[in-house]
């Protein structure tokens, strides 16, 4: 066992002697559910501020909303002027942007130091950042740079999850059935979002910085949990490397797969070349086994491929420039800029779009907006399970984000007609929303971080994860940013326009994936021809 591994499990290895589970699976069981509860609790404190704005710029003419018996009852300054809406669209925007920019620092760190320490510094940070926002309303505190300087704080060290757990997840699994392992796995958003709207919920009417403070509490404590049983590589417990990692396992899988499609009537091999950013069209290309002047195919031959040289592809970091070469990495970054873009806005103001479109106080609004994420769980596994039949990844969230643009308008002209009606359109636009964002940003970005042109450098997961994620969370920057600046002194028609902006970007969204679709079609249309 490496020196590196984890205390506990260190403790636990020594303590629990032999185990009558396959130490792999069982492994990748743990992993997953860790890294579920880490990332779960980044986005339970993402959360907050999208139901504590209801309580930051309130109501006084409803009793609902009149939850103390201060003059802050209604109003917390500074947001208690006509602008609160652009001040509280500035603090969405200092956070998201600060997010975005540290994504791509956090690639680089990630992929040069140990992930256990950095991801569970990261989350004890971002703990005591969260909960200090909260603790401005203990303090009485009305300084908007305040607000701000966290936020922007908040952010930089929020961007250290996702690099991480994406980066250890991809060390332990292989390409096989990805999109569902990981569309089932990235419920995980959409969990912490509802975990995150119910604890604030439960605190916004009775004393707001409870809504910051107890999610701080939670992912702080995570953070050491992590620091003392994470295991983010699969060597540090002496278990199997997935497929992608290392020239012992590639250059196997390799070698068999060439040895499987021999065809005795040619000196040749037929090899096929993945889906994501290329034709998946068959070549062939000379081998050394076998050939008329060298030595015949044997069974010795093939069983030399056990004895390939052991040590693994070179583990360099890789060039943000490197990352960009790879195929499928600038059209999918550029889709999920504008994806993210709606997730995000429906994140931090659809709280404050169904308090501002209905009787319901901010607990109420709080509450329902959790349907949204209910339909995202759902959408980011269907796409997964779908993506893993066809293929097609891109196809998938072409077809999705199709789908999302008429439903967007639908729930903004009639999600107010009845109470179960809301509900319906807005599962409907959680599936669709989030179905497209949760398949870019998991089993995407890990086939894409484990393509073949990075020839096993599992170590370029990290750079291409936050490369992706990194542009798409400035689009999440820019969303509700806008949607700030869009409703601002609350017209009549204001939410009716950041519903046509968030069409557009549906729109932008599924136009930068043509490209990657026509390939995929055409490698569907070559493959049944050498079918038949």
């Amino acid at each position: 066992m490496s020196n590196s591994v984890a205390p506990g499990i260190r403790c636990l290895q020594q303590a629990g002697g032999s185990c009558c589970c396959d130490r792999n699976k069982g492994y990748r069981a743990y992993i997953l559910i860790l890294t579920f509860l880490v990332y779960t609790s980044y986005h339970l404190a993402k959360k907050p501020l999208s139901v504590v704005k209801n309580a930051l710029h309130g109501n006084c003419s409803s009793k609902a909303d009149n939850f103390s018996l201060n003059d802050t009852a209604c109003d917390w300054k500074p947001f208690d002027k006509e602008n609160a809406e652009e001040l509280l669209g500035s603090l969405d925007y200092a956070f998201l942007f600060a997010y975005a920019v540290g994504m791509f620092i956090s690639g680089h760190v990630a992929e040069r130091m140990n992930l256990r320490y950095f991801l569970s510094v990261g989350m004890i940070l971002t703990g005591i950042l969260t909960a200090l926002f909260g603790m401005g309303y203990f303090w009485n505190i009305h300084l908007l740079i305040f607000y701000l300087t966290v936020q922007i704080i908040t952010g930089l060290f929020q961007s250290t999850g996702w690099p991480s757990v994406v980066a250890t997840v991809g060390n332990w699994f292989g390409k096989g059935k990805r999109g569902f392992i990981m569309g089932v796995w990235n419920s995980h958003t959409s969990v912490g979002n509802i975990l995150g709207s119910v604890i604030a919920a439960a605190f916004v009417n009775y004393a707001w910085g409870w809504s910051f403070v107890v999610p701080g509490l939670i992912i702080g404590g995570l953070g050491i949990v992590v620091f003392f049983f994470l295991v983010p590589d699969p060597e540090d417990v002496e278990c199997s490397l997935p497929d992608h990692q290392g020239k012992q396992v590639e250059t196997h899988n390799r070698a068999r797969d060439l040895v499987e499609s021999y065809n005795p009537d040619h000196d040749k091999f037929m090899e096929k070349t993945p889906f994501l950013g290329e034709e998946p069209v068959h070549r062939y290309v000379y081998s050394r086994i076998p050939n008329a002047e060298e030595e015949p195919l044997s069974s010795q031959s093939v069983n030399n491929v056990d004895n390939l040289p052991q040590e693994h592809a070179e583990h360099e970091p890789i060039s943000l420039l490197g990352a960009l070469k790879v195929p499928g990495v600038v059209e999918f970054s550029l889709c999920l800029f504008f994806a993210k873009l709606v997730s995000y806005t429906f994140l931090f103001w659809l709280p404050k779009y169904i308090k501002a479109t209905t009787s319901l106080s901010s607990e109420q609004s709080g509450d329902l907006s959790t349907v949204f994420d209910f339909g995202g769980i759902f959408g980011g596994i269907i796409a997964g399970v779908i993506s893993d039949i066809t293929g097609g990844r891109a196809t998938v969230c072409l077809v999705m984000l199709i789908i999302a643009a008429p439903v967007l308008f639908i729930y903004n002209a009639y999600g107010t007609v009845t109470w179960a009606f809301n509900i319906f359109l807005l599962f409907t636009c959680g599936f669709f929303v989030n179905g497209p964002y949760a398949l870019i940003t998991t089993a995407v970005s890990a086939d894409l971080g484990t393509h073949k042109s990075l020839k096993g450098n599992a170590k370029a997961l990290a750079t291409v994860t936050a490369i992706i994620d990194g542009t798409g969370s400035m689009g999440a920057a820019l969303g509700p940013l806008l949607t700030g600046l869009i409703t601002q002194g609350e017209r009549k028609d204001a939410w009716k326009d950041v519903f046509y902006m968030l069409i557009a970007a549906d729109v932008a969204a599924l136009l930068l994936l043509f490209r990657l679709v026509y390939r995929e079609f055409s490698g569907w249309c070559r493959r049944r021809e050498v079918e038949l």
